[in-house]
This record gives C-alpha cells, sequence and structure tokens, in this order.
C-alpha cells in the first residue's frame, strides 16, 4: 500500500540514519509542517501511560513530528481486550499503518490479521519480537525479551550470587514469562520465578509480599525485577523490612532505580531504550509506505538490551531528566 507522496521519499531517506538510532532530526532536516499530514500512523500499545511508556510514545511523537505525518497513540493500560478493539477499528479510522505491542499475542492476533489483509503495513513493538510475522507484522522493534534475560544472568554470574528470585507481575504476559526463562538459561545458580500478580497496582502489598519470600528462605541472595517500580518500591523496601542483604537488577528504568544504582544497592537496569522504540516504530512504517521498505530483513530490529550500572548512571539520569531515556 503505497502513499502518492513522493516529497515524502526524500525525507524518509534523509532522515533514516538519525531514526534508527532513536534521535530526532535537527530542525533544519524536519519536513515542512504538514508536509506528509495525509500519512496516518497508528502506535496502540498495552501501555499505562507511566515511567516506561510516557517515554516511549514521546519517541513516537518526535519521529511524528519530524516526518510531518499524522500519529494517534494509544495505550491501553494492560487491558488487552480494549487493545484489540482499538487495533480493530484502525483501519476505520484512517489508520496508514499500525504498530502494537504484542504482551498478549492471541488476544490482538485477529485484530492485526484484519488489518494486514486490509492492506495496512503493520509492527510490533516492545514485546511480541517471537510472534511477529504470526500477527502479518514485516518486523519487530524492541529487546528480545530472552536475550535480555540470558544477558541478566550473565550479569548475576559475575556478581557471585547462588539463588536470584525472578517477580512475575503481570500473570499471563509472555514478555516477561521469557525473561525469567532466559534467566533461568545462563545462571549458573537456582533461578526461581515468583508469582507477584497484579503489584504494579499495589506495591505496597508487593512488597510484604518479597519480604515474606526473603524471611521464609534465607538463601536468596538476588532479585531480578521485572519492572523498575518493582525494583525500587517493593524489592529494595522489602529487603530492608526482612534484614537482608540482595544484588538486585532490573528491567527498565525509573528515577529512583537510577538513584539506587548511583546510591550502591541496586547492581544494574536493562535499557531496552523505549523512545527508539517508539520512534522506529514510526519511522519503518513510514518508509514502508512512501518507498515500499520492509526494513529487518525478516528479523528483529533490537533496541536493546543495553545495561546501565554504576558506571554510566550519571550520564543516563542527565538523558531521562530530558526524558529520551
Amino acid at each position: 500500500m503505497f502513499k502518492k507522496k513522493f516529497a515524502a521519499i526524500a525525507a524518509g531517506a534523509a532522515l533514516t540514519a538519525l531514526a534508527l538510532a532513536g534521535c530526532s532530526a535537527p530542525a533544519a532536516e524536519t519536513p515542512e509542517a504538514g508536509a506528509n499530514s495525509d500519512i496516518k500512523i497508528c502506535v496502540y500499545t498495552h501501555g499505562d501511560g507511566g515511567t516506561f511508556w510516557s517515554v516511549a510514545q514521546k519517541g513516537a511523537e518526535a519521529a511524528a513530528a519530524d516526518l510531518g505525518v499524522e500519529l494517534d497513540y494509544q495505550g491501553s493500560t494492560n487491558d488487552a481486550a480494549k487493545q484489540a478493539s482499538t487495533i480493530e477499528a484502525g483501519p476505520a479510522a484512517g489508520c496508514d499503518g499500525i504498530a502494537a505491542s504484542a504482551p498478549d499475542p492471541e488476544a490482538i492476533k485477529s485484530a492485526m490479521l484484519a488489518a494486514d489483509a486490509a492492506g495496512i503495513p503493520t509492527v510490533t513493538m516492545n514485546s511480541g519480537s517471537a510472534v511477529f510475522k504470526d500477527l502479518g507484522a514485516f518486523t519487530h522493534v524492541g529487546q528480545d525479551e530472552i536475550i535480555a534475560g540470558r544477558e541478566a544472568g550473565l550479569k548475576f554470574n559475575e556478581l557471585g550470587v547462588k539463588h536470584v528470585l525472578c517477580p512475575i507481575q503481570e500473570a499471563g504476559n509472555v514478555g516477561l514469562e521469557e525473561r525469567c526463562a532466559g534467566l533461568a538459561e545462563t545462571f549458573n545458580g537456582k533461578a526461581e520465578n515468583f508469582n507477584l500478580d497484579g503489584g504494579l497496582a499495589d506495591l505496597t502489598a508487593a512488597s510484604a509480599k518479597l519480604q515474606a519470600a526473603l524471611t521464609a528462605d534465607p538463601t536468596i541472595d538476588a532479585v531480578f525485577a521485572l519492572n523498575a517500580d518493582i525494583a525500587a518500591k517493593a524489592v529494595l523496601p522489602a529487603a530492608e523490612a526482612a534484614g537482608v542483604t540482595l544484588k538486585i537488577g532490573t528491567v527498565d528504568m525509573s528515577p529512583e532505580a537510577l538513584d539506587a544504582i548511583a546510591a550502591g544497592t541496586m547492581e544494574f537496569a536493562i535499557d531496552q531504550q523505549q523512545y527508539a522504540q517508539g520512534y522506529q516504530s514510526v519511522v519503518l512504517l513510514f518508509l514502508n509506505l512512501t518507498n515500499g521498505h520492509e526494513l529487518g530483513g525478516g528479523l528483529p530490529v533490537y533496541t536493546g538490551p543495553g545495561f546501565v550500572t554504576a558506571d554510566n548512571v550519571a550520564l543516563v539520569k542527565e538523558l531521562v531528566a530530558a526524558g529520551t531515556r
């Protein structure tokens, strides 16, 4: 499905290198306002607009502004049925391209395949690296969760710990399960999944549940949190209340988690660079619509995992304050 918008091709080519690095273009290279305003790109995620997703949204908005396209961004706050209905309504709403996260692929599969059947190019983002082809998408933008978990396992090996707890705060989220599975593949000690379903909705209750687990099993000497708020607002208080010393790693970042890394009470955060996920998703769809590109070569376009440690936390904190990390 091609737009008869040949001026957009040159703009897209000029921006490609910057876009694939997750960077906004200089003002001089930004397309004339409204130049591609007849192109509508829709980004429909399971996001909640919090610390992580607000940055991904900023990336999508920056790419849309740089390219001069219309953007419709909507999150569904982990409501798979709502996300599916939003995607399903996309073709009628005028979406020319759709990017969607896929933590529950089966829930959105029929809606994504319907968009593909209607000639609307799609990509998955953030979650869905293993199933994007099944959903009709030509690529995935994000982090492979198995790889992220494997790298975390290697980090914990370096830290010399023996028993890592892996709390899963959202039951049925394939991406979270894959992180723990990857951890178990490379960690030399015991990697134990822990049910923390609903933990983000009640961090106090989550902390109490973790405290009970740490008290009951003193062999636990590390926790791999799958969310920065869980790490900083549930795991850290639980360890303090239980009177234990833990090595803590997390996926994603928050101001509190970065402060903990700087203070030495948390070891690392995996950065999947969500600003780039939002930015690249819009650019890849734009290039497909204007120039027929299907980038990725049938494989995902990875934005991570990167690691934030004591060595680079000061720089990353500056970028977080700017809203792009």
